[in-house]
C-alpha cells in the first residue's frame, strides 16, 4: 500500500460515510474438478466437504477487515468450478448439486453461490443440456444459488441452438417463481464472452483454468464519482474524464488492500480485482446519476453513450493503475432495477430497452436486470440474447442478458424486488416476432475479428 498520509485516510472515510463507497463482494472461488464421482450423492458430499472447508471463515474473515479498516464489504459470495462439468459424471438431474450448494450458503453464511453453469459457446457436451433443463428447477428451490449460460465468444461464434433454449429457460424459471416477485429469472445471466473470474453475481463462476481457490474482490463507488464530479461544475470533458480516472484509481486501491488482506488471512491466492462501478438502489449509488452529472438532463437522452463510452474508460484507466491483477467484468454496470437512476429514466420514458443496447456496446455486461412484459414469447427473450451475444462477439468484449418476464404484469407496471435488487419497471419490448430466426437454430459462425493468430 505505501505510506497513507492523513489526507488520504480522512477523504477516504468520508467517501465512506457520505458518498455510499463500499466494497461489493470477496468472492471466493473454489475448484470443484477434485468432487467428480459418478456417484451423485457422494459428488454432492465431496461438494459439501470441500466448499465448508476452505470457505467456513470467509464471511468472519470479510467482518474482520470491515472492522479494522472501517470498510463496508456488502458481499461474501463463493463461485464455483461450473456445475455441467461436475455433474456430467453423474448422468442424473443436477438439481441436487443445486441444493448442495444452498447447504453451503446456509453453513457459510455467505450472500450467493455462483456456478450452477454451463459453457455451451460453440457446443453442448455430457451434462451441459441436463444442467441448463434443470435451471428453472433449481433455481426455484433455493435462495442463494445463480446461474449462468456462457452461449457465444469472439473465437467460437454463437451458439443459435443454446439461445433458443435460454428464452425458453428463462420464461421457465419466471413462472416457476411467479409467487416470489419472478426471482428465478433475476439470478440467471446468460453470456457471451464470460470471464472465468468475475466475482459478481448472478454471472460469477470459477473457471478450469484459474487457482485451486481463490479471492477476487469487486468494488462499487458510483457515488463517490459522482460526487467527486459535482465539485467541478464548469470543467471540461478532458477534465472531467480525469477526475473520474483518479477517482476510480482511489476506490481501486481500496479494493487491492481488500484483496490481499483476505487472501493473507484465509491462506488463498489473491486472483483479482474487478473494476467495475457496481450501482445499488440506495440513493448517491447510481451509474445514471454520474451521466446526468455531466450534462444530461436523463441517461437515455442523446449523449449517453458517448458520456459512459467515456466513464467507462476512465475507470479502467484509473483502475489498472491501482491493481495489480484486474479482471472480471470491469466497467460500468447499467443494471435498471438495481440503481435508482436508471429506474427514473425509465419510469419517465427517457430510457429504452433499444437506447440501453446501445450503451451496452461501449460498457460492460449489458442488458441487465430489465424487467418485460410476462407475456413476451420465449422466442423474443432469445432474440435479445442473441442481439446482445453479437455486440460482445463482434467487439470482443463480455456482455450479458439478465431479463425478468413479469409473470402477470405488462408495461408501465413495476416490479418489486426488495434489497440490492430494487424494484423494475416492465420496460416495452418491440411486437413483432423474431420466432423464425430463432427455430432455425445452428450457428453464427465466429467474426473475422476471431482470426488474430
Amino acid at each position: 500500500m505505501g505510506m497513507l498520509n492523513t489526507g488520504d485516510i480522512l477523504e477516504t472515510i468520508k467517501m465512506i460515510q457520505e458518498e455510499n463507497l463500499d466494497i461489493r463482494t470477496i468472492t471466493m472461488g473454489i475448484s470443484l474438478i477434485d468432487c467428480i464421482d459418478s456417484d451423485i450423492d457422494r459428488a454432492c458430499e465431496k461438494v459439501y466437504e470441500k466448499m465448508m472447508r476452505r470457505a467456513e471463515n470467509l464471511v468472519k474473515t470479510g467482518e474482520d477487515i470491515e472492522k479494522q479498516y472501517g470498510i463496508p464489504i456488502i458481499n461474501k459470495r463463493i463461485s464455483v468450478t461450473p456445475i455441467s462439468i461436475v455433474s456430467a459424471a453423474t448422468k442424473q438431474s443436477p438439481v441436487k448439486f443445486a441444493r448442495t450448494l444452498q447447504r453451503v450458503a446456509e453453513g457459510t453464511g455467505v450472500n450467493y453461490i455462483g456456478g450452477y453453469s454451463a459453457l455451451v459457446h460453440k457446443g453442448f457436451s455430457a451434462g451441459d443440456k441436463e444442467l441448463i433443463e434443470s435451471i428453472p428447477e433449481a433455481l426455484a428451490e433455493t435462495t442463494n444459488v445463480c446461474s449462468s449460460v456462457n452461449i457465444g465468444s469472439t473465437k467460437a461464434g454463437i451458439n443459435m441452438d443454446a439461445v433458443a433454449m435460454m428464452g425458453r429457460i428463462i420464461r421457465e424459471a419466471s413462472e416457476k417463481t411467479a409467487d416470489n416477485h419472478c426471482f428465478g429469472a433475476a439470478k440467471i445471466v446468460v453470456f457471451c464472452n464470460a470471464p472465468e473470474d468475475n466475482p459478481f453475481m448472478a454471472g460469477a463462476f470459477h473457471g478450469v483454468g484459474e487457482y485451486d481457490t481463490e479471492i477476487n474482490v469487486g468494488v462499487s463507488g458510483p457515488g463517490v464519482v459522482r460526487a467527486a464530479l459535482a465539485k467541478h461544475p464548469d470543467a471540461n470533458i478532458s477534465e472531467i474524464a480525469d477526475v473520474i480516472k483518479k477517482t476510480a484509481f482511489k476506490i481501486t486501491r481500496m479494493g487491492q488492500l481488500v484483496g490481499t488482506e483476505a487472501s493473507k488471512r484465509l491462506g488463498v491466492p489473491f486472483g483479482i480485482v474487478d473494476l467495475s462501478l457496481a450501482p445499488t438502489p440506495a440513493v448517491g449509488d447510481s451509474v445514471a446519476h454520474i451521466l446526468e452529472e455531466i450534462g444530461l438532463e436523463s441517461c437515455g437522452a442523446h449523449g449517453t453513450t458517448a458520456c459512459l463510452a467515456m466513464l467507462n474508460d476512465a475507470v479502467k484507466k484509473g483502475g489498472v493503475m491501482a491493481s495489480s491483477h484486474v479482471g472480471g467484468l470491469s466497467g460500468a454496470f447499467i443494471p435498471v432495477s438495481e440503481d435508482a437512476g436508471m429506474i427514473d429514466a425509465a419510469n419517465r420514458g427517457a430510457l429504452s430497452l433499444e437506447k440501453l443496447e446501445a450503451m451496452t456496446a461501449v460498457c460492460s455486461v449489458g442488458l441487465d436486470m430489465i424487467v418485460i412484459p410476462g407475456d413476451t414469447p420465449a422466442d423474443t427473450i432469445s432474440a435479445i440474447i442473441a442481439d446482445e451475444a453479437a455486440i460482445g462477439m463482434v467487439n470482443s468484449k463480455t456482455t450479458a442478458v439478465r431479463v425478468i418476464p413479469a409473470i402477470g404484469m405488462k408495461e408501465g407496471d413495476t416490479l418489486e424486488f426488495g434489497g440490492l435488487f430494487g424494484s423494475g419497471p416492465v420496460m416495452k419490448v418491440s411486437p413483432f416476432s423474431s420466432a423464425k430466426f430463432i427455430s432455425r437454430g445452428g450457428r453464427i459462425p465466429a467474426p473475422l475479428q476471431s482470426l488474430k493468430n
